[in-house]
């Protein structure tokens, strides 16, 4: 018998959100996470996915899943510190090395448990972290596990940042300092200012952090946010998904060698988790491949993204400032934005919408995630039901 304290905590909170429409349904898809895709049996233009370069369903990487599999078998068999670490591993961390131009690299399970695993490993209580109020959810954890600290500036203001920066490095409390960012902000499609950031980490001593999950495959010419501002020898902590633009799943961090080292040693998701799959692991390192033999999935991305922001802007919906080809159309109430992506979905675009507590009250919006994989006329019937949705709403 469950505990009754339990189901009423659990009824009353589940009420509570659905009431005030932040309660998240979850479609299952029936199809891969293409350009379109199908639930319920229904096709839809799909652009809620972070396949930005449509590698998730390509086929080359398909092919080099399938010959780990034969080669490998389908799990790694252990932790990565005992026998789990296959020629295979050493090699996806060898093309990220090589890719983010780095000493060295270390891949983990996913892109969370990397803020996981190497804030903590480095940071502690005696250390303080510089957090930009708009930094992801697993970075915001991370800073909480490594018991430092956290010290939050406004996003990406370099003013409040260099003041707290100093007031920080002049009080004498702590052992080390780190500031934090996201390389690109994935709810609005901002870019931090990593010229700035390296500028005020160097005057006062400051180790950097970025968090590229967003920015790897879409900035730098596939090759990420530091790498877009040239900053490959000043960044410490370079983080990446294998999940989004690369499009399989895991997560990395890139560094100088010595970082690489004891985050092998020291961080508890590394020690303590089985190896990433070798069929992910060999789908990874071809993915990783194609973005330097070519920037036309690159490119393609960035044209698609320009193409639907025009016409989403040019029809009056609020897009906010977007640097990158995440395009939000911000409408701000969190019941009526849940009432616009169900209507966008009855006529055939699933743009799933993102309210609190993803995004701060009354800033809710439907975030679109244009692809390399979509055609000009998916983009253009997508604005068209856009168009139609927001008259009938009176959004736009």
């Amino acid at each position: 018998m469950s505990s009754k304290a339990l189901d009423q905590f659990l009824n009353e909170n589940l009420e509570d959100l659905k009431s005030k429409g932040l309660y998240n349904v979850i479609d299952p898809l029936e199809s891969p996470n293409g350009p379109m895709i199908k639930i319920e049996g229904k096709e839809l233009i799909n652009l809620s996915s972070n396949n930005y370069l449509g590698l998730a369903t390509d086929a080359r990487l398909k092919e080099a899943a399938e010959k780990a599999l034969e080669r490998y078998g389908v799990g790694a068999g252990a932790v990565r510190t005992i026998n789990g670490t296959l020629k295979v591993h050493v090699e996806l961390e060898e093309k990220i090395a090589e890719f983010k131009q780095t000493e060295a690299a270390i891949a983990y399970q996913s892109g969370f448990m990397c803020n996981m695993a190497a804030i903590s490993a480095v940071m502690d209580k005696e250390d303080a972290i510089l957090s930009d109020e708009l930094n992801h959810a697993s970075i915001i954890d991370g800073c909480r596990l490594s018991r430092a600290k956290i010290i939050r500036f406004n996003h990406s203001d370099m003013n409040d940042l260099r003041t707290k920066a100093k007031e920080a490095k002049e009080s004498g409390q702590y052992k080390k300092l780190m500031i934090i960012t996201d390389g690109v902000f994935s709810m609005d499609g901002d870019v931090a200012n990593l010229p700035e950031i390296v500028k005020i980490a160097e005057e006062f001593d400051i180790m950097t952090y970025v968090d590229d999950a967003h920015g790897s495959g879409v900035l730098g010419k596939g090759a990420g946010t530091v790498k877009h501002f040239g900053l490959q020898e000043k960044v410490d902590f370079q983080i990446g998904t294998l999940s989004k633009a690369i499009g399989v799943v895991g997560g990395y961090v890139a560094g100088k060698q010595n970082l690489i080292d004891w985050l092998k040693v020291r961080s508890r998701p590394f020690l303590f988790s089985t190896s990433l799959t070798p069929a992910d692991v060999a789908a990874s390192k071809r993915a990783i491949e194609i973005l330097q033999e070519s920037t036309e999935l690159h490119d393609k991305l960035w044209e698609n993204g320009n193409y639907l922001k025009k016409g989403l802007k040019e029809l009056g919906f609020v897009i906010g400032e977007s640097e990158t080809p995440i395009t939000p159309c911000i409408i701000g109430d969190e019941s009526k934005t849940q009432q616009f992506s169900k209507r966008l979905n009855d006529e055939g675009v699933y743009a799933k919408s993102i309210v609190f507590p993803t995004v701060p009250k009354g800033t809710g919006r439907v975030r679109n995630m244009p692809t390399a994989a979509h055609t000009k006329e998916m983009l253009d019937r997508a604005i068209a039901i856009y168009e139609k949705v927001g008259k009938e709403m009176g959004i736009i």
